[in-house]
């Protein structure tokens, strides 16, 4: 392994992107007040579809992936890493789940949190809850966490039907069985909590979520401009506050003050920097957190990452009218979110990423697209280089593929990097000649 850079973050393209860090200090230190006050902690997966009710519920969630992301960032992982694998944890294992793995256990070793930890480390939960959607780590995590927690520990499926499948012959059945899930999920947190679920309450919280999600999905549109006013490092930070503060007020102010501020770029036709030359998709595959500047890097070349396909906001759905119930609504508005490319994917590629990296480069104007393999996530690596490959069948774009991990830096090599991407600009610039 190289030695370790001491730069790890990349430099933002807008202001409101700089005040992320304090929404991420402000989920652990929420932690931290709702232990000291006898409120309920959840470890939680991002993107399970069941944040607007642990909202409701007053349920502080604690998000196990965003503390991996974060100890990366902060160059703060190898103890965790090395300590989940000395309890007997392989290295190809998700290394999201090998630093919780590894945080976990040290925790317990030590019977207090290990000291140093980034922005004060994350107390024992009350309960975990699992995922099925993404990767099955999601379901075994917590699972595994087991071995140093003595907490309950209840999971979900997440599910969508294949791309193949005829989506109004599945519709009830796999809307029927989110319905259940979240129900089953409902049941346990009553149980954990004494309370009941409040319906006006979990009302709130969706239309709280959805202004959010619109609002976000309002500024990804405004980065169709030329030139482009936020770029991808800004995405990989203000995702923070779609994902982790979910069903909140405050996830509506933040999207509101960036929407503001990025249209403001794009009438006064600022860009991320003064000579924008080449328009990328992030095409696939966890961000380094390890080395975000590497996007600062892509720009020294006038590159820019002008919109991705990871960690995004859902796109706006319209979940019918006659749904009455808000679990109901929940149950829909999943299936509908996970099938919005089934239908062009059916007419062409029989793929949805690929329907939906087509429609992204075209929007975009998109030069070139770039990818990463994280070794340990099979959940965005299996299947990228296929991706990569039906993507070429539609697009004669250059196309590159990094090879690292999301938050291990033995994965990762600088110079091999830097002699790709030296390549990959040479292919746009020879493009444009």
């Amino acid at each position: 392994m190289e030695q370790a850079q001491a730069k790890t973050t990349a430099v933002k393209g807008t202001d409101t992107a700089r005040e992320v860090r304090a929404l991420v200090k402000n989920i652990y230190k929420s932690a931290h007040e709702a232990k000291a006050e006898g409120k309920k902690v959840a470890y939680i997966m991002v993107a399970s579809q069941y944040d607007e009710i642990l909202r409701a519920m007053d349920i502080v969630p604690l998000p196990t992936e965003n503390y991996a992301g974060l100890c990366a960032a902060k160059r703060d992982m190898d103890r965790f890493l090395l300590k989940a694998e000395a309890d007997g944890y392989s290295q190809v294992l998700c290394s999201y789940a090998r630093i919780g793995l590894g945080f976990d256990s040290l925790r317990k070793e030590l019977g207090r949190i290990p000291e140093g930890s980034p922005d004060g480390g994350m107390p024992v939960p009350d309960m975990m809850l699992g995922s099925s959607a993404v990767c099955d780590p999601r379901f075994k995590w917590y699972q595994a966490t087991s071995r140093y927690l003595e907490v309950p520990t209840f999971g979900i499926d997440v599910v969508a039907p294949p791309p193949q499948a005829d989506l109004n012959a599945v519709r009830d059945y796999y809307i029927q069985y989110q319905r259940d899930q979240l129900k089953g999920l409902i049941g346990f947190l009553e149980a954990q909590t004494g309370t009941k679920m409040d319906p006006d309450r979990l009302w709130e919280c969706i239309r709280l979520g959805d202004r959010a999600w619109q609002l976000w999905y309002d500024i990804d549109r405004l980065r169709v401009a030329i030139p482009c006013p936020m770029p991808s490092q800004d995405h990989f930070s203000i995702m923070v506050a779609g994902h982790y503060y979910t069903g909140t007020q405050i996830a509506v102010d933040f999207y509101r003050k960036l929407y503001d501020e990025v249209k403001d770029k794009v009438d006064r036709k600022i860009g991320v920097i003064p000579d924008e030359k080449h328009r990328i998709l992030y095409g696939g595959g966890l961000p380094p957190w390890h080395t975000l500047w590497i996007f600062n890097y892509f720009e020294s070349f006038g590159a820019v990452f002008v919109i991705e396909n990871v960690y995004r906001g859902f796109d706006p759905v319209e979940v019918p009218s006659f749904v009455k119930d808000p679990v109901d609504f929940l149950a829909w508005r999943a299936f509908l979110r996970f099938t919005r490319y089934h239908e062009k994917a059916r007419a062409r590629s029989g793929n949805p990423i690929v329907e939906k990296l087509l429609e992204m480069i075209e929007d975009y104007k998109i030069d070139g697209v770039v990818f990463h393999a994280c070794r340990s996530c099979r959940a965005t690596t299996i299947g990228q280089t296929h991706i990569k490959s039906e993507l070429g069948k539609y697009s004669d774009l250059p196309m590159m593929q990094l090879v690292s991990d999301m938050v291990d830096l033995r994965d990762y090599s600088e110079a091999q990097w830097k002699a790709q991407i030296g390549a990959f600009i040479e292919a746009l610039q020879g493009r444009g000649e």
